[in-house]
């Protein structure tokens, strides 16, 4: 029995690993579309995320069958509990993809517009993020985890930044609000996958250590043990 539940275990990993890659796929799609104003290649993100969403409830169900013919414990369980938990994160890092693509598909009809503000660190941030937690997961590497955890303050930055400025804009440019609001909208999805991330990030320190990060970074930090991850990437 308990080798028919490693072997489903490994399969489990698989799965996981494989929507891993197609999240982070559409999250690189997407922000191509936005910064080359590719209409169409917007327009196949969207008509292909059902994809990602058949892929989580085929996974989720295969975590509830396991969890019903093996009732597993300890180290298994916690597995299981974190795959669940990092699945639902992943259709969602899908959903954002698509916001963003539905976005790109209204400015692309639109003329651009010059903004003080540049998406390209956010973006290569936020895609960073999503990646290391992917790669933290394979690897089952705690250390990395906590270096996602530590950069999900950038980009929450990063967007109350965009969000201030586009303001500003707006009250200057009122005619060009639909434009702007689509622009600030996109930051906002940008940071959403930083979250994400965060999350998938703190599901594999859950499932290496025992440990629940969930809303206690500030009692970690304080610790000292996100600064010291932090220390060891310099």
């Amino acid at each position: 029995m308990k080798r028919h539940l490693q072997a489903e275990l490994e399969g489990l990993k698989k799965q996981i690993l494989s929507l891993g890659t197609m999240a982070e796929e559409r999250v690189k799609m997407a922000i191509h579309a936005f910064e080359t104003r590719d209409g169409a290649l917007a327009e196949r993100i969207i008509a292909i995320d059902k994809e990602i969403d058949e892929a989580e409830v085929e996974l989720e169900e295969e975590c509830l069958k396991i969890l019903a013919l093996h009732q597993p414990v300890a180290g298994d369980l916690r597995f299981i509990s974190a795959v669940i938990k990092i699945n639902n994160d992943l259709e969602r890092v899908g959903d954002e993809a698509v916001n963003i693509a539905e976005r790109v598909e209204n400015l692309a009809k639109r003329p651009p517009i010059e903004v003080p503000f540049q998406y390209g660190h956010m973006a290569a941030t936020s895609e960073d993020m999503l990646k290391k937690s992917l790669d933290a997961l394979v690897n089952l590497d705690t250390d990395l985890a906590y270096k996602v955890c530590l950069m999900d303050d950038d980009v929450d930055d990063m967007n109350r930044e965009i969000y201030d400025q586009v303001k500003v804009i707006i009250q200057q440019k009122p005619e060009r609000v639909t434009t702007l609001i689509n622009l600030l909208l996109i930051a906002r999805h940008l940071e959403r996958i930083g979250d994400h991330a965060t999350n998938i990030a703190e599901e594999v320190i859950y499932m290496a250590e025992g440990e629940i990060l969930r809303h206690q970074k500030e009692v970690f930090k304080s610790a000292g043990v996100l600064n010291d991850a932090k220390a060891q990437d310099t």
